[in-house]
């Protein structure tokens, strides 16, 4: 069975869109907490404190088992729900998003609502790539020219990335393997280290 993974975004975001002379401001950025969310919800609210709705969704955990959502004032569940559904299409978590709604005179209506919130986020999440949440581990390795294939072989079955690679008197390269794959192979490796076949040493975790 495939394994599921989730998203986030590296870094704050923000998208316009007018429709039917309403302006929706969906801005969605990366959170860890509860209160790291409750202080980004504050934060853009009070930039937009002019605004007619400040609408938001979230949704934390390793797999997206906390969220929540609220309309601010629009009809119930137009617009929280929307956003939450929107997010977690996406297979989302830690993460928060906000619509500012700055009502432009025609009403549109429940499910002229519903889409333009759904549309506000999903407009943002499609600014750029999404950033797969998963635990890594950040190698550096190096070996001889006459041993490279064979290790760049025994890491393929653990989808190991090769980062970069530098070649002077011996091969270096600069690995990320997932962390539950590398534990399939730390011993393997530790063991060709012993034989002095390789030279490697973890750079960072997590």
């Amino acid at each position: 069975m495939e394994e599921t993974y989730f998203y986030s975004v590296d870094h704050q975001r923000t998208t316009t869109i007018k429709i039917k002379r309403s302006v929706f401001v969906c801005t969605l950025d990366y959170v860890e907490s509860i209160e790291k969310t409750k202080e980004f919800i504050s934060r853009i609210s009070k930039e937009n404190k002019t605004a007619t709705h400040n609408c938001w969704a979230y949704i934390l955990g390793e797999k997206g088992e906390i969220f929540h959502s609220s309309d601010a004032g629009e009809p119930s569940g137009t617009a929280g729900k929307p956003m939450l559904g929107t997010l977690k299409n996406h297979h989302m978590t830690r993460v928060a998003a906000v619509v500012t709604r700055y009502f432009g005179g025609v009403k549109l209506g429940v499910r002229g609502l519903m889409d333009a919130y759904s549309k506000s986020v999903q407009q943002t999440i499609d600014m750029g790539e999404l950033k797969k949440l998963t635990e890594t581990v950040l190698l550096m390795m190096q070996l001889s020219y006459g041993v490279n294939d064979t290790i760049i072989n025994l890491l393929k079955p653990v989808k190991a990335k090769i980062l970069n690679t530098s070649y002077t008197d011996r091969v270096e390269h600069k690995i990320e393997i997932e962390k539950k794959n590398y534990v399939q192979v730390e011993n393997l490796l530790t063991e060709l280290q012993s034989q002095g076949k390789i030279n490697f040493q973890v750079i960072s975790q997590g």
